[in-house]
C-alpha cells in the first residue's frame, strides 16, 4: 500500500475495489447480522496481505458492531454472563499480535484461508451444539483465549466464538446483541495488538474511514431485504462463497 494518500489510477483502484467489497460485506451483515469481517478480510485477501486487510477492517468492523450491540436491551446481562469469555479474547489477540505484523512468508493467508473453510463447513453442516450452565464458566475463558489466537493470527473473529455463543440457547435478539458484543471486543483488541506493532499508519486509518459509507450503506440495504429474501438460502449462498474463497486463499498448502 502506498506510504502516502495520491490519487493516480492504481490508487483509486484500490479504492473502488475496497468500497466495493465493505459495500458486500456490510448487506451480508445486514441480513444475516455477521460477516462483515469475514467477507471483506477474506476478499481483501485476494488483492493484499491479511495485515493491511486487517487495518482496513477496524473503522467499519467497530462501527457495526457497536451498532448492532446496542440494538438490544440485555447489554449488561450480556456483559456479566461473557465477560470471561471477552477477556479471553483480548489477552489471546494481545498474546498473538506479534503473528500478522511479523508474517513474511504468507503463512498468514493459508491460516485465513482454512479459516474460512472451517466456518463455512460447521455453517453448511448445521452443527447443533448446547453448553450447559455448569460447563459455561470453564469454557468461557478457553473459547475466548482461542478465538482472540485465531484473530490474531488471521484477522477473522467467528472462530470458534460463533458456535460457541449459538450453542447457549440465547434468544434470537439476544444472540444478534451477544454477536455484537464479541465481534466490538474482538475488533478493539485487534486494534490495539496493530498499534502496538506499530501497524496503524494515517494511510490505512484514512481508507478504513472511508470504507465506513459504503459498509453502513450496504447494511442499510441488508437490512432492508432481510425479510423480503429466504435468510436459510442467503445463509447457504454465503457459506458455499466463503468455502470457495478458503479454499482458494488456503490453495498455497498444496503449492
Amino acid at each position: 500500500m502506498p506510504t502516502s494518500l495520491s490519487f493516480d489510477a492504481a490508487h483509486f483502484m484500490l479504492l473502488s475495489v475496497v468500497a466495493a467489497i465493505f459495500l458486500l460485506a456490510g448487506f451480508v451483515k445486514g441480513v444475516v447480522g455477521l460477516g462483515l469481517p469475514t467477507v471483506a478480510v477474506g476478499l481483501l485477501g485476494l488483492f493484499m496481505p491479511p495485515l493491511q486487510a486487517a487495518a482496513l477492517l477496524i473503522v467499519p468492523s467497530l462501527v457495526t458492531n457497536v451498532w448492532q450491540l446496542l440494538a438490544g436491551g440485555r447489554f449488561m446481562w450480556l456483559l456479566r454472563r461473557l465477560w470471561l469469555m471477552l477477556l479471553g479474547i483480548f489477552v489471546g489477540t494481545l498474546l498473538g499480535a506479534n503473528f500478522l505484523a511479523t508474517d513474511a512468508s504468507g503463512r498468514a493467508t493459508v491460516f485465513l484461508g482454512v479459516a474460512l473453510v472451517v466456518y463455512a463447513m460447521s455453517g453448511l453442516a448445521a452443527v447443533k451444539f448446547s453448553v450447559s450452565a455448569g460447563k459455561e464458566k470453564y469454557l468461557s475463558p478457553l473459547i475466548g483465549l482461542t478465538t482472540g489466537l485465531v484473530t490474531a493470527a488471521t484477522a477473522v473473529f467467528v472462530i470458534p466464538a460463533v458456535p460457541y455463543l449459538q450453542a447457549l440457547s440465547l434468544e434470537k435478539d439476544e444472540l444478534i446483541q451477544a454477536l455484537g458484543l464479541s465481534f466490538t471486543v474482538s475488533t478493539i483488541a485487534m486494534a490495539a495488538g496493530l498499534a502496538q506493532g506499530g501497524v496503524l499508519q494515517m494511510e490505512g486509518t484514512a481508507i478504513s474511514l472511508m470504507a465506513l459509507a459504503p459498509a453502513l450503506g450496504g447494511m442499510f440495504i441488508g437490512q432492508w431485504l432481510r425479510g423480503k429474501i429466504s435468510a436459510a438460502l442467503f445463509r447457504r449462498c454465503f457459506f458455499i462463497g466463503l468455502l470457495l474463497l478458503g479454499l482458494h486463499l488456503s490453495s498455497h498448502l498444496w503449492r
